[in-house]
């Protein structure tokens, strides 16, 4: 039996994006004349049928906006990534001041999101934060894609999911990281956190290391990297077994930890050891999460703007929500410099 074609597929055929066939199979004004004869044409070939009965309920309005965490391994019972505290007190204003509720409900990965949220009008587009592992995730959003539902998400552009995705520069803030290393005369790291396509934004941090130590000409000194989830744990473990892989010989002098709970579990493991920080080693974390301003000593770690990010979230949801064109955006990333790395010459 031949399967029911959709809108990827005539997305494929017409060499445009799955968001263009939808707009064009609404009459939107944003899709040029040809093109959206083009589309229907391929649709009717193809005997495509529009849901009707979903197509209506979209076009209902809740007034409402949904944010769906994902559930975070955490020491307490928040189960919220610290990073994401900041962004969800920006996304609640300027969810409040466009004149809309926001739901707020932990992601649980269901296989109807679209029929739990905006096709059954609980509310007229979806903030997705953070998401696991993103190779287990991205189907999600094909499927939202798929449905029509008008949704954002933070995080790293996916070329293969374009137009739906705020968020920051990870590559320039790696870079950042290590040509601050470099001028304070480190030039042996260890990176923490993991490097596959289930974390492109932790890649994208390590990607901006080695692009940094190679132009600096340093490019046997990235010795190590170790893969670890967000945790204070996993950054203690991750240390303990990169201390006990360099003990005696003095390699290691900086370890750059790919979230700051990862870099306070590193200092921890490090003065564990009888080691200080910086004098031993230069620790630094990623996300300028509150307690990193507080860890002794404070740590040098990359600012992201959660301000700004929550206010391109909603800004930019309520677009799609009214037929506008959005584009992905990546915000520049900021280092903020802390006693964590010292001065390699002290």
């Amino acid at each position: 039996m031949k399967s029911k074609a959709t809108s990827f597929d005539i997305a494929y055929a017409a060499g445009v994006s799955q968001s263009t066939v939808s707009r064009a199979l609404s009459d939107s004004p944003l899709v040029n004349p040809e093109t959206r004869a083009k589309i229907k044409q391929i649709a009717a070939d193809l005997n495509y049928k529009v849901d009707k009965n979903a197509s209506n309920l979209r076009k209902q309005k809740s007034k409402t906006l949904a944010l769906l965490l994902f559930e975070d391994p955490t020491p307490d019972d928040s189960s919220i990534n610290p990073f994401f505290i900041s962004m969800l007190g920006s996304i609640t204003k300027a969810t409040a001041k466009a004149g809309y509720d926001l739901l707020i409900s932990f992601q649980n990965l269901s296989d109807d999101w679209h029929a739990v949220y905006e096709d059954s009008n609980k509310a007229d587009g979806l903030i997705l934060l953070g998401y696991g592992n993103y190779t287990d995730y991205e189907h999600k959003l094909a499927q939202l894609e798929e449905q029509e539902t008008h949704f954002l998400r933070w995080g790293a552009p996916d070329k293969n999911h374009p137009n739906i995705s705020i968020g920051s520069n990870n590559h320039e803030g790696g870079s950042m990281i290590a040509k601050h290393l470099i001028s304070l005369g480190h030039k042996r790291f260890a990176f923490i956190g993991e490097i596959n396509a289930g974390a492109p934004e932790l890649k994208a941090r390590y990607d901006g290391c080695l692009s940094a130590l190679h132009e600096m000409g340093l490019e046997e000194g990235m010795l190590a990297q170790v893969d670890a989830i967000s945790t204070e744990a996993d950054g203690y473990k991750s240390t303990v077994s990169l201390l006990d892989k360099f003990d005696g010989d003095k390699q290691l002098d900086a370890i750059v930890c790919a979230s700051d709970l990862m870099a306070i579990g590193a200092i921890r493991a490090i003065n564990d050891r009888g080691l200080k920080v910086p004098q031993d080693i230069a620790v630094v974390g990623y996300d300028n999460i509150p307690a990193s301003g507080f860890s002794t000593p404070g740590i040098t770690t990359v600012q992201q703007n959660t301000m700004l990010a929550g206010q391109l979230l909603v800004t930019n949801l309520l677009k799609l929500i009214h037929n506008e064109e959005v584009k992905d955006i990546l915000m520049q990333p900021e280092l903020v410099v802390r006693r964590s790395c010292g001065n390699a010459s002290n």
